[in-house]
């Protein structure tokens, strides 16, 4: 089924007051974009496009990955902003703020719980990858310029009617939280990683392994990271280091090229904002609070904690469904 859209209707008075009210949802979020990068702590770069000359990259073995496009096929747009919602039903949506301004510029997603989501946008940068990750319904995307600090106004917006073709969709494929394309790193060493691996489970245990053993946290980058910053999952797997952040879009991205439905989830664990990971596996369907098999049952699945070692202190933690509360899903 098509996506249906409906051009919201807003006489200036009725902008203003959303404005205001935006404002205060981003100073509030802000906070939380602040626990977030400095506690563990995203616009998609399009894929380098090589010269005439250069060799032809060699994909034996590794699978396509889907690519997010913007026909305009379904879309709003004025001078300064464009959304398209074209391919709204198999879970995602591009935005685009035109104009290069050296002002702060958002995409607000609210879904159909009335849960509201924030994204940077690139002033006069690509189209980003926004999921729709919250089931069929629903949707309002807004577009939002910084007109003074911390205040913004209303550039452009759009509701839509989303029903999924996959309920699986926008947790199998790239976004601007889990950012990866068939070139990737990350992508070309989840492929090596389950080489001749055919059961699901075995996959997903080779990939989390590969994660909790190959990166540590970055403490530095903890206390320096700036709010707005995008995981960059080639960075990390360059690198060797990351924050929460990084951890869980890491092990989203391997598992989704593979196939594998995953979530990366943000909310708290205990008073901290964290980032974790959630997957589906088969007749288990989505193992939001657990890891790995320790011989009696699964835990949760956590790399980032169980990078730090799997003592019993941290088995018993990250075991606790009761220490994890999820707010957003990605």
């Amino acid at each position: 089924m098509d996506a249906v859209f409906a051009l919201k209707h807003k006489n200036k008075a009725v902008i203003t007051a959303i404005a205001r009210a935006v404002s205060t949802l981003l100073a509030v979020l802000a906070v939380l974009a602040g626990a977030v990068v400095s506690g563990c702590s995203t616009t998609v770069r399009g894929n380098a496009s090589g010269d005439a000359g250069a060799a032809v990259e060699d994909f034996t073995g590794i699978p396509e990955v889907p690519v997010a496009v913007a026909p305009g096929a379904m879309a709003v747009e004025n001078r300064k902003a464009a959304i398209d919602y074209s391919n709204a039903d198999d879970g995602y949506v591009m935005v685009r703020f035109h104009e290069q301004v050296n002002r702060q510029i958002r995409a607000l997603v609210t879904v159909p719980d009335g849960t509201q989501y924030i994204f940077r946008l690139d002033p006069g940068g690509d189209y980003a990858v926004l999921p729709l990750s919250s089931g069929n319904g629903e949707y309002t995307i807004d577009v939002l310029e910084e007109v003074d600090n911390q205040l913004y106004a209303l550039a452009l917006t759009a509701t839509i009617f989303v029903a999924l073709n996959d309920e699986f969709a926008p947790f199998l494929r790239p976004n601007q939280y889990v950012n990866y394309s068939r070139s990737s790193a990350a992508v070309r060493k989840a492929a090596g990683l389950t080489e001749g691996i055919f059961d699901e489970m075995e996959k997903i245990a080779a990939i989390y392994n590969f994660v909790i053993t190959s990166v540590t946290y970055d403490d530095y980058l903890a206390a320096t990271v700036e709010s707005g910053y995008i995981p960059d999952v080639d960075a990390v797997m360059e690198s060797g280091k990351g924050i929460c952040f990084d951890f869980a879009a890491l092990m989203t991205a391997m598992l989704r090229s593979q196939g594998i439905p995953t979530k990366m989830v943000l909310g708290y664990t205990g008073e901290a904002y964290h980032a974790w990971v959630s997957v589906f596996a088969g007749e288990m369907g989505w193992v939001d609070n657990m890891f790995f098999f320790d011989g009696w049952g699964w835990q949760i699945m956590d790399p980032t904690f169980a990078a730090g070692g799997l003592s019993d202190e941290i088995v018993e933690y990250i075991g606790n469904p009761a220490n994890y509360n999820a707010l957003y899903q990605y």
